[in-house]
């Protein structure tokens, strides 16, 4: 098949020795960041992402790649070890899998997160290498009025699935879409919202915004909650075989199967990454335990950190793909990389593969590479990284914000910019101490001038009709999906309201 000889092509460009290297170094980080509570990929791909332009693009995004599957394995192990999620994608594998962990049994905990993501994440990619063609075939056929109604689904999907408080959610998506109209208008010329300062006629810069949003006021948020008295971390249960029995292949393994099933039509769906799923797939295996005879749910349960490390990685795989053939990110940070291809003068979608065939098949093969590498370096030295914690807190969070200052002045070389990166940074503090989500503003901040450009070109073409923009199948197929998105939001809301009242 076609597709298996474009593949192979891209592991002959993946497997040169700088690549690889690349691989290794971006799942190092990934995997080093994910296991520092409060902290994860979409942090370490904003830091990143103004450091690399010395790279060349296949190698940058290898690297971000790397990363960005990194971070899942050590959010979980943090979960498992310390019952400390680095993000919200790990919270599901925190109820059994830490059980496991004071039950002595961290070793088999861990290996059973390694091998469920390492599932999840291959038969995503594998999916992602014979699909992405279907994808850029779909791509191809939209328009003005198809991009329009795909950048309004993702900015109500995000906004109302990713938070508990829809109004927050649009809150935050208003935030991100409104520092985007800011600059000079390319239709008409004219200065919007500059405040008459010249330094900001080109617009924000979006790796500002990200590194502000996600690092820095990450780092001011964990210092407003520094406590004096420091407790030693204990590691428990970190000593063992780390490798399955027979029977407890056999036992995580429909979890595994189901979990992948669940997470992998979340990769294409604007959700705001692998919450949803994680906790989905929980949910499921949780319902399938009452059924048993000996139920082991609240026993540490291994189906119960089986599925949602499954399910996690292949969300994450299938967005991947998302974000490569339809230039649709639907994760915070499939935002920030979608962002570093346009730093790179790349757009994904239908002309990525033809313009640029051998830095995609090239990521695509290093997908592959990651998650045996992830496998690897994951379940012997769990131990080793879970002693990251032990790096005092003020010497962590002031290196990052050290390097958030040193990597927007690599970028700009202007003062304006540190200052803009401390301001934006006090909205990200402020966005984390009263619960409002990321996601929606970083998708509003990537898709905002689509959905601009878009629903201008498509009111030109149809002189100002704006029927025009339910004038497809496509569309009408997004706003029905999007329609039966809020119903279901409106549906939850009203049931949490009724229970509270209750």
């Amino acid at each position: 098949m076609e597709q298996i000889d474009l593949l192979m092509q891209g592991f002959a460009g993946a497997l040169t020795p700088m690549n690889l290297l690349w691989v290794l170094v971006g799942c190092l980080l990934g995997t080093a960041v994910g296991v520092l509570p409060g902290l994860g990929s979409s942090m370490a791909v904003a830091l990143l992402l103004p450091m690399t332009f010395a790279l060349d693009p296949t190698a940058a995004f290898i690297l971000f790649a790397g990363v960005y599957f990194g971070g899942l394995f050590g959010d979980s192990t943090m979960a498992i070890l310390l019952n400390t999620p680095g993000q919200a994608s790990a919270i599901a594998s925190t109820f059994e899998g830490h059980r496991m962990a004071n039950d002595g049994r961290a070793p088999q905990a861990l290996a059973t997160a390694a091998i469920g993501a390492f599932v999840g994440g291959m038969v995503a990619s594998a999916l992602v290498v014979f699909l992405a063609p279907t994808l850029v075939a779909l791509s191809s056929a939209f328009g003005p009025p198809e991009f329009f109604a795909l950048a309004l689904f993702a900015f109500v999907a995000t906004s109302s699935v990713v938070s508990d408080n829809v109004l927050k959610g649009l809150a935050a998506l208003i935030v991100g879409i409104g520092i985007t109209v800011i600059g000079v208008d390319g239709v008409s010329g004219l200065p919007r919202y500059t405040m008459g300062l010249p330094q900001v006629f080109d617009g924000v810069s979006l790796v500002t915004v990200t590194v502000a949003i996600l690092a820095l006021g990450e780092v001011l948020f964990i210092a407003s909650r520094v406590r004096r008295d420091t407790e030693d971390l204990e590691i428990r249960g970190a000593k063992g075989r780390p490798f399955l029995s027979r029977a407890e292949f056999v036992d995580a393994a429909p979890a595994w199967a189901r979990g992948t099933a669940i997470g992998l039509p979340f990769g294409v769906i604007p959700a705001g990454g692998a919450e949803v799923p994680t906790f989905l797939a929980y949910e499921a295996e949780r319902r399938i335990d009452r059924r048993r005879r000996n139920p082991m749910f609240g026993k540490g349960a291994i189906r119960g950190l089986a599925a949602p490390e499954a399910a996690g990685n292949a969300t994450t795989g299938m967005a991947m793909g998302a974000l490569l053939a339809l230039g649709l990110p639907v994760s915070a940070t499939a935002a920030i990389m979608l962002a570093a291809f346009r730093q790179y003068g790349l757009q994904p979608g239908p002309l990525l593969f033809e313009n640029s065939a051998d830095l995609v098949w090239a990521l695509l093969a290093s997908f592959f590479l990651a998650m045996v590498v992830l496998l690897v370096i994951n379940m012997p030295f769990a131990r080793l990284w879970a002693k990251l914690l032990l790096i005092p807190k003020p010497h962590l969070y002031g290196g990052i914000a050290l390097f958030c200052g040193l990597g927007i002045w690599a970028t700009s070389g202007a003062v304006f910019d540190l200052v803009l990166l401390l301001a934006i940074g006090v909205v990200g503090f402020l966005m984390r101490r009263y619960d409002y989500p990321v996601a929606p503003l970083m998708i509003g901040m990537v898709l905002g001038p689509l959905a601009e450009t878009s629903l201008r070109d498509a009111l030109l073409s149809s002189v100002g009709d704006p029927r025009v923009l339910v004038s497809s199948p496509i569309a009408i197929v997004i706003y029905t999906l999007l329609a039966a998105v809020i119903a279901l939001s409106v549906r939850t809301a009203v049931r949490s309201r009724t229970r509270r009242d209750v």
